[in-house]
């Protein structure tokens, strides 16, 4: 399976430009972090209160009809077609109507404009806007935990160094995706954040892989410098990292084709973070730890 045969890419020589296209992503990401915070992004109903329901029509629905139907009864919605069948997934927020019967009030609604159109309730599920923040406040919790579990992992594990190295890389993928998703306007829900948190343990493994390498080749190669170590120690790896990535990539974009409407932007989110954290396992990671040991320059001929 190796894709590529021996290489001999000086990666640590590129480290100022990824440097400065990660610092790019970082500050999209943190500003998505901070309108997430405040609630201004495009927060789903499990951060906002709402309503969330899945109707399975016996005919085919136009989404503009439902949605003016209920605009008009005073309903603020997003409406998703899923395809693969008459089914409509309608999530209603901030709706003047008391919690407890939105629910009710769609079926109504649809009941009365759509009467020859007959429809079953697939699923139906209700956040009350307390529990919607509080959600939203343990969620960046978690993150910040999961962060500080993996740098002292890897300091005990390797060294100092290296759990810095991990942990900028880690923190660049989050960063990443939340500024993607930023960018393009999606939804921020529980499914990203479980995203994220399965792309940041994805991200550790993959760089735990780098720097067992540079490890190796540290204990063998004394004499040489940290710069031809470390560049070395990627290129060695470079294989098993592109066909781990590809096939884990594969595996996601097939979730995101034929997966369903439900799980579609959780598998956006995993696939943009296999490419970012392949990326930062190589550029992002092994450089930093590099550039701490100040001893990264090339070897004199």
């Amino acid at each position: 399976m190796e894709l590529i045969g021996k290489t001999k890419i000086d990666f640590i020589g590129m480290k100022k430009i990824s440097f400065i296209i990660s610092a790019v992503i970082g500050i999209i990401g943190i500003i998505g972090i901070i309108q997430i915070s405040r609630g201004a992004a495009n927060m789903g109903t499990d951060f906002t209160g709402g309503t969330v329901l899945q109707l399975r029509f016996k005919n085919p629905i136009h989404m503009d009809q439902a949605r003016h139907a209920l605009t008009k009864n005073g309903l603020e919605v997003s409406l998703q077609e899923i395809k693969g069948g008459n089914q409509l997934l309608i999530k209603v927020g901030k709706a003047n109507v008391a919690m407890g019967k939105v629910s009710d009030t769609v079926q109504e609604i649809f009941k009365r404009e759509f009467a020859a159109n007959p429809f079953t309730v697939d699923s139906s599920s209700e956040i009350g806007p307390s529990i919607g923040e509080k959600l939203r406040n343990d969620t960046l919790i978690a993150v910040a935990i999961s962060i500080l579990g993996i740098i002292l992992y890897i300091a005990w594990r390797f060294d100092f160094k290296f759990g810095i190295g991990a942990v900028v890389a880690t923190v660049h993928d989050v960063l990443a995706i939340f500024a993607v998703f930023f960018l393009l306007d999606k939804e921020v829900n529980l499914l990203l954040i479980t995203a994220v948190l399965t792309v940041a343990g994805y991200s550790l493994t993959d760089t735990v892989v780098v720097f067992d390498r540079i490890r190796e080749n540290l204990r063998k190669s004394l004499k040489d410098s940290m710069h031809t170590i470390f560049n070395l120690s990627i290129n060695e790896v470079l294989s098993r990292t592109i066909v781990t990535s590809l096939t884990t990539f594969l595996a996601s974009i097939s979730l995101f084709l034929f997966g369903g409407e439900v799980i579609h932007d959780f598998s956006f989110a995993l696939a943009v973070g296999v490419v970012v954290g392949t990326y930062s396992s190589i550029f992002v990671a092994s450089p930093i730890v590099a550039v701490l040991e100040n001893r990264a320059k090339p070897a004199k001929a």
